[in-house]
């Protein structure tokens, strides 16, 4: 283990980051779908922008849902209910385009269709897993407090507490690390959008006051911690008015804040079919189980598939110097104790359930809600045994 002292960063943003609303829209969308046709097609791309909401992509389904209520009870549930704010639930554009899935992809993943008997993949690519024991939800430090504050940010405004928000904002938290270990927190920088009545003293206490202090450990912070809040002096131009937004354009949000490796494939508006989404839970699955078992105290996975075929065509393991036994067993344990083909990793997870939209903001991973079976770690018994730990 490395004994250098280093500091690492990772951010987090809101619900009603513009990026986050066009993820929120497309898992919204394959949700009430899925619901209704579990062998539905879904590949949905949002765009927001302001007074437009433009929906797009891939469908194949024998159901009907009402595309433009969903984007419209979506907007409405993330906060952004007046024209004020350049972006509302009532007064936005829908504009929808939607195709079906090409028949030449789909032969490749309805089963008995293509060259292969199995469903295969969806599509080739590589997708990663991680986990490592700096927090008790296995994931590192700075993306779990960061997705923490983003995710207070939302409770004070919602719930009144701090009733001068609006949806859009940012976390980023860096950690300073020490032999390899969180030590303290450095520095925590803070964007909240906010009405225009507010002053930025007033704003910068209660942001410290009701959403730092509430969520950030006193014994990791000290004197020399740097609280940075509104930087620019204001922010009352935000969502979808002040950015742009797309579907999957946060990816790293979305992961392991910039620790561990990206395939490079995003999750929200696609349906576990795409092994950019499930191969990836299952990813997280594995390494979170192979660090709950004590086999390392970090762990990455990649996993690589080709279109059309559903075993694998390469698993790497990287245990990052701290495994317990050699990393060849941890890689014979992995393949027999799981099936990485795409039709046993939706069984395995429960993947076609209307889960997705919870997955949209705050980070797809190191959260423990029932319907994220990928965060279980219900085999680290069973490995550990196999290990014999």
């Amino acid at each position: 283990m490395s004994n250098e002292q280093f500091f690492f960063t990772s951010e987090s943003v809101t619900e009603g980051h513009p990026d986050k609303v066009a993820d929120a829209i497309s898992d919204s969308i394959l949700d009430a779908i899925i619901e209704k046709d579990k062998n539905c097609r879904v590949a949905c791309e949002t765009l927001v922008t302001t007074g437009l909401a433009f929906i797009a992509g891939e469908i194949t389904t024998e159901c009907y849902v009402d595309m433009p209520e969903i984007v419209r009870e979506t907007i409405r549930d993330i906060g952004y209910h007046s024209s004020r704010m350049g972006f509302d639930w009532q007064t936005c554009s829908v504009i929808t385009s939607i195709d079906h899935q090409s028949p030449d992809i789909a032969q490749g993943v309805n089963v008995g269709q293509g060259l292969f008997k199995d469903q295969g993949a969806g599509d080739q690519g590589l997708m990663f897993g991680f986990a490592c024991d700096e927090t008790p939800e296995l994931m590192p430090m700075p993306i779990m407090f960061a997705h923490k504050l983003t995710k207070r940010l939302a409770t004070v405004r919602k719930n009144g507490a701090l009733d001068f928000l609006r949806p859009d904002g940012k976390s980023q938290v860096t950690i300073e690390y020490e032999n390899g270990a969180p030590k303290r927190v450095d520095t925590v920088v803070i964007a909240a959008q906010h009405k225009p009545d507010i002053s930025h003293d007033e704003l910068k206490e209660a942001i410290i006051q009701e959403v730092i202090k509430k969520v950030i450990p006193k014994e990791m912070t000290d004197g020399d911690t740097r609280y940075f809040v509104n930087a620019t002096g204001k922010f009352i131009l935000g969502g979808p008015m002040g950015d742009c937004g797309l579907t999957g354009r946060k990816i790293i949000v979305d992961t392991y804040g910039g620790q561990g490796s990206h395939g490079g494939g995003c999750f929200s508006g696609k349906d576990p079919s795409k092994v950019d989404r499930s191969a990836s839970y299952m990813g997280r699955h594995i390494a979170k189980n192979i660090v709950a078992a004590g086999l390392a105290k970090k762990c990455e996975l990649q996993v690589a598939y080709a279109i059309g075929v559903a075993q694998p065509i390469s698993i790497m393991l990287d245990l990052k110097g701290t495994g317990i036994i050699p990393k060849k067993r941890v890689k014979e344990i992995i393949t027999e104790v799981f099936d990485l083909r795409p039709a046993a990793i939706i069984e395995y997870l429960d993947l076609l359930r209307p889960i997705y939209r919870k997955t949209s903001a705050y980070g797809h991973f190191g959260r423990n809600e029932p319907e994220f079976t990928w965060e279980k770690t219900n085999m680290a018994d069973i490995m550990k045994k196999k290990a014999g730990l």
